[in-house]
């Protein structure tokens, strides 16, 4: 399987979350979200699933739900309870991008096992209870577009896209 891909939404200060809920509304981010996950499979956590409208997968995709509690049950979801039932889970889905959407504990434990981060970055800092692993300070990730600032025609609020990518590790040895 190719390695995943992470999108998230984050503040200056790399907050995803307070209480629950995504730190600030902005549509274009949602349909930048729902265009690239559509059709493909995403990977939450549980709290992250009941944070959706409805308490519902998403649709128009596969979704996955990673919970330790083992009788979890959701309608129109995988449910599995470590990251070796996930990874045996996704094997039918060979071809499909794979995208996890969170939230932080995910992010934290699947970070290993991306190439790919997609971050709207939100040029503001809001009270954050649940944080993305900030990508410029970690060696193995690289910047690799900055697309150019927006604002959000809903609320005013300043965002753009960014695009992380694992840096490619070379073995070159000095004879």
């Amino acid at each position: 399987m190719d390695r995943m891909k992470v999108i998230a939404s984050a503040d200056q200060n790399w907050g995803i979350g307070f209480g629950s809920r995504l730190l600030a509304h902005i549509p274009e981010d949602l349909k930048f979200f729902k265009e690239m996950t559509m059709g493909n499979v995403v990977i939450m956590g549980r709290k992250t699933l009941e944070s959706l409208p409805g308490r519902q997968p998403l649709a128009g995709r596969e979704n996955f739900v990673v919970t330790h509690n083992l009788s979890y049950q959701v309608k129109g979801a995988a449910v599995v309870h470590n990251i070796q039932e996930l990874l045996q889970g996704l094997a039918p889905h060979a071809g499909k991008e794979v995208y996890v959407i969170g939230g932080g504990d995910i992010y934290l434990q699947m970070l290993d096992l991306c190439d790919t981060a997609y971050i709207t970055k939100i040029s503001h800092a809001y009270q954050a209870d649940v944080f993305f692993p900030n990508l410029d300070e970690r060696k193995e990730w690289e910047l690799a577009v900055s697309g150019r600032e927006q604002v959000s025609a809903a609320n005013g609020l300043k965002y753009r896209f960014l695009t992380y990518r694992r840096r490619k590790h070379s073995h070159l040895w000095m004879v």
